[in-house]
């Protein structure tokens, strides 16, 4: 079975409509500022190819690799797949949740009315395409907005904690960055597995995270993480730029320090620099120093699915953006402002 298919060339208006249209952010070239880059557009709906499936988003999500897959930097990641000089899908959203629209040949696990949540390319858009093993059955005890909020986030955060954190009952743990999307998630996931944590945030998010379980909040505006003499077991940088020296500080001798963010403007490196310098170093010292690009897939969320439904863990929504204020969503994440996830409300999942 087929549906409307659009490449994601057709997708921009290159080739000759299918008939079936949608409305879907399209981002045609790369830049730094949302509103000069993205724009709304009625474009050809996809079509599904054989192993693919067509789900109806009702929502997707920003996080801070929409904004480097909008911009195109570092540069590294157009070559990761993104286009080298120009946006090779139709827009830089991710995570998604909807319900499946149809399924092609070879797809088993999945048919059509299915409430779905996962990654693809292209999110802010009324129909995706999505390879199955990127997909799962969506927790059924939280809304489309929130199940959005988690694939691309809650993924990072449970290899984080999971594979390379390692992080065991009666460890301690300290989440730098913890108010974010994937600090979040990181805090509640240590929880869950019997962790006692130490979360890192400005002022104005500290409520926050006494409010998703945090054992202790560090005001970083007011005091310092590594004064004093508390020692971790597991380190998880979110979002952080601290140097090396500082964060081992903090470890215990044979701690463990998970760079998953700690970003700068270089165009080439964009931070990775420290990542390069920590796998280097952990071979010369007891502490192990590392850091990770997530995997995307089914497995991972299914074990974020049933952690939410046994209510270990919550996702934590900001606000909602409409579909045509992605642009406005965007920029409300890069300057700092979110608590938690900033999700895009696509369309309603009842309407015809």
């Amino acid at each position: 079975m087929k549906t409307a298919r659009t490449s994601d060339s057709s997708a921009l208006g290159s080739v000759t409509a299918t008939g079936a249209k949608m409305t879907a952010i399209v981002h045609d070239r790369y830049g730094t500022t949302p509103d000069e880059v993205l724009r709304v557009a009625v474009v050809d709906r996809p079509m599904i190819d054989t192993g693919e499936v067509l789900v109806r988003v009702s929502a997707a999500s920003v996080d801070r690799g929409t904004w480097h897959i909008m911009a195109g930097r570092p540069y590294p990641i157009r070559m990761a797949g993104f286009g080298v000089r120009t946006p090779k899908h139709l827009n830089p959203g991710r995570s998604l949740a909807g319900t499946v629209e149809a399924v092609s040949t070879g797809v088993t696990g999945f048919q059509p009315g299915d409430e779905v949540y996962g990654s693809c390319d292209g999110s802010f858009a009324e129909y995706v395409r999505v390879k199955p093993d990127k997909l799962a059955p969506k927790p059924s005890n939280v809304s489309f907005e929130e199940a959005a909020s988690v694939p691309i986030s809650g993924i990072t955060a449970l290899q984080a904690v999971r594979d390379h954190g390692r992080v065991s009952s009666g460890q301690s743990v300290l989440v730098i960055g913890a108010s974010g999307g994937v600090g979040t998630f990181a805090v509640q996931i240590a929880k869950s597995a019997g962790a006692e944590v130490t979360g890192v945030c400005r002022t104005s998010k500290v409520d926050l995270l006494w409010g998703i379980g945090a054992d202790h909040v560090i005001d970083y505006t007011s005091e310092d993480l590594a004064d004093g003499d508390q020692r971790y077991d597991v380190v998880l940088d979110i979002g952080g730029n601290s140097s090396l020296d500082r964060l081992r500080r903090v470890l215990t001798p044979r701690g463990r320090l998970v760079i998953v963010g700690g970003e700068t403007d270089g165009r080439w490196l964009g931070g990775a620099d420290r990542q390069v310098r920590a796998l280097l170093l952990t071979l010369f010292v007891r502490q192990h120093l590392g850091t990770f690009v997530a995997s995307e897939n089914s497995a991972d969320l299914v074990v974020l699915r049933d952690l939410i439904e046994s209510g270990q863990v919550k996702p934590v929504i900001d606000r909602a953006y409409p579909l045509t204020q992605v642009s406005t969503a965007i920029r409300h994440l890069i300057d700092g402002h979110a608590r938690g996830k900033t999700v895009i409300t696509v369309q309603d999942p009842n309407a015809s």
